[in-house]
């Protein structure tokens, strides 16, 4: 069951790709869907310029703070009713382009960041003064109200809140980004929601758009690596096929780390290479420029890459009011330069023990997003599958080095690009021949910018017991700090275990049995919570203590402040306590601590609310 009440029936499989550069939304009408459903993509209607509506497939997933002498209201109608000024969508891409100061980008990477409080208003980041801010959150929740509002314009008697939504995450949305991104929902008045991992929700999408001859595309012993490279994020997946009582199944069976390595990065690199050439003419640019240049390659970008016909796109660097800068500051930027910059510097051609590079940390750094350090995607690549080299030893046995995958699926707008397609497949090839296996084979039929949305559409359709469903569970296994009881060593904290409660795997929706340990639970004062989570420890149950692990082993994860009530009980009172968990429908985990003399329980959610107790 999905999170909210069922006091309606729902019409409509609706699914939601909430993406960093873009938005989708599709559905598939489950009142008349056949066995094999019909799935229809929403034409969103938004502003691309100033007075000027389109229907669109995607909505680009940027919301622009417009100066109120910038445009005029009268050009702001949408088909329900004037925008206001803080724009999302086609216009905001269009117009932040030429003043990024005013653009909020990348709202979904800064969801997941847990050194920032993600209700704060702080975005854009480093704006003057005079520019109106917003949070993570609601600039996540103005997205999903312009879809909500496209949705009720065409179909008002079956208004969007009404439907069954499936929304999706990264796969390595740590429980406290899902939980935002469902709050970002239930802001618009989404409570029928269901949350699903990008990369499976691009599996569903293929297996529908394959019919039944999904089957002949992979069999039984097929290790299917799912790559997911967007604007902002790129995320990695292994699905094992199987067999059950003479039919194939789908289990995934490992994600990665939550990469911030994309389209934004590669756009970046280009807008540099361009700051070069510019400079080598005697031009120099200021910060904002690049800023305004960075966006102008990513539109030059997609038309280089994606078999347009052209060679070379001008591009215009803005400049404030000088004639002569105004004059200069033009360029271009070719095929030759785009595939030069983006192929060897984020593919290049590395050995499958080539790992991810870390340099040094300078003490202080300027708030930003944890971007990854390297941009070798094949690097990231290679860690993944030898890190996971025993992710399928339940099905197929353990790996000999690294895991092998036998067929791939893509996903997301940077891997359109056949150049980089092309050169990623023949990098992991390259491995599998040297490992004395087959080379992988990519499952053709993909739509790599709706897939996501599709798949998520599909999944609600299958949720409702019809087509494959791929089975996985929590993508982490997930630890709770315990602090070892020791007489007190000058200069030395207590070292910490760590106690498992919800292990590898762990479906969602159900719970685990009370520890049979004991644990000193302290209430009544404030009092932080340690959490960890693991990709690779698959063997651990719950109640397991650890003493110690390696660093590669297990990640610690944001804390959470919280203060217990007393309730009777002395503040700071340590009370004996048996621990157990659960984890709902949308992935949050939720501890909760028994005591032995009363039937009182404390519940702490793993989310980012305040004083989550």
């Amino acid at each position: 069951m999905s999170e909210g009440s069922s006091q309606y029936s729902s019409q409509y499989s609706v699914g939601i790709d909430l993406g960093t550069t873009n938005s989708v939304l599709s559905f598939i009408d489950v009142s008349q869907a056949p066995e094999q459903p019909r799935e229809e993509v929403l034409a969103i209607p938004q502003l691309t310029q100033p007075g000027v509506v389109e229907s669109l497939p995607q909505l680009p997933s940027f919301l622009y703070q417009a100066h109120e002498a910038e445009v005029a209201t009268s050009d702001l109608n949408l088909p329900w009713g004037q925008s206001g000024l803080a724009l999302v969508g086609h216009i905001a891409r269009h117009l932040g382009a030429k003043t990024p100061l005013r653009l909020v980008a990348s709202a979904k990477s800064w969801l997941c960041h847990g050194a920032v409080d993600r209700h704060a208003d702080f975005l854009p980041l480093n704006a003057p003064e005079d520019v109106s801010k917003t949070s993570p959150l609601a600039a996540s929740a103005a997205y999903l109200a312009h879809l909500k509002a496209a949705w009720n314009d065409r179909f008002p008697d079956q208004p969007l809140e009404q439907q069954d939504i499936t929304l999706t995450v990264p796969a390595s949305f740590d429980p406290a980004a899902r939980d935002l991104t469902a709050e970002a929902a239930r802001t618009v008045g989404l409570q029928r929601l269901t949350l699903l991992e990008e990369p499976q929700a691009a599996l569903y999408s293929w297996v529908n758009n394959s019919g039944d001859r999904w089957r002949d595309q992979v069999q039984v012993g097929d290790i299917v690596l799912v790559v997911d490279i967007g604007g902002g994020t790129t995320d990695l997946s292994l699905v094992a096929v199987t067999e059950s009582e003479g039919n194939l199944e789908l289990n995934r069976v490992a994600v990665g780390d939550h990469i911030l390595l994309g389209g934004d990065n590669m756009d970046l690199a280009l807008a540099y290479r361009i700051k070069a050439k510019l400079e080598a003419e005697g031009k120099s640019l200021k910060p904002w420029q690049i800023q305004a240049l960075t966006h102008g390659c990513r539109d030059a970008k997609e038309l280089l890459l994606n078999d347009s016909g052209q060679d070379v796109v001008p591009l215009v660097v803005p400049s404030r009011g000088s004639k002569l800068m105004g004059s200069t500051l033009r360029t271009e930027l070719t095929r030759s330069e785009v595939e030069e910059t983006l192929v060897d510097g984020f593919f290049p051609q590395v050995a499958i023990e080539d790992h991810p590079r870390q340099q040094p940390r300078t003490a202080l750094t300027q708030m930003g997003l944890p971007y990854a350090q390297d941009a070798g995607v094949t690097r990231h690549l290679a860690a993944f599958l030898c890190r996971q080299s025993n992710a399928a030893q339940d099905f197929f046995g353990a790996a000999q080095g690294f895991i092998k995958p036998t067929a791939v699926l893509f996903n997301g707008g940077v891997l359109k690009a056949p150049k980089l397609a092309q050169r990623l497949m023949s990098v992991l090839n390259s491995w599998l021949q040297q490992g004395g296996s087959e080379p992988a084979r990519l499952l053709q039929g993909a739509d790599l910018d709706l897939a996501v949305a599709r798949g998520a559409a599909y999944y609600g359709y299958v949720r409702q017991g019809h087509g494959v469903r791929i089975r996985g569970g929590l993508a982490s296994g997930y630890y709770v700090g315990i602090e070892s009881a020791m007489p007190a060593v000058p200069g030395m904290p207590p070292p910490l275990q760590a106690l498992c409660v919800a292990p590898f795997g762990m479906e969602e929706g159900s719970q685990t049995e009370p520890s049979q340990q004991e644990f000193g639970l302290v209430v009544g004062e404030p009092v932080t919570f340690r959490f960890f989570g693991s990709t690779v420890r698959r063997e651990d149950g719950p109640g397991l203590l650890l003493d110690d692990w390696e660093d590669s082993e297990l990640e610690e994860l944001h804390p959470i402040q919280a203060s217990l009530p007393s309730e009777g009980r002395q503040p700071g009172e340590v009370v004996a306590v048996r621990l157990a968990a659960r984890v709902n429908e949308l992935g949050t985990l939720c501890l909760e601590a028994i005591p032995r003399d009363s039937d009182q329980r404390w519940q702490v959610e793993f989310d980012v609310r305040e004083n989550s107790a």
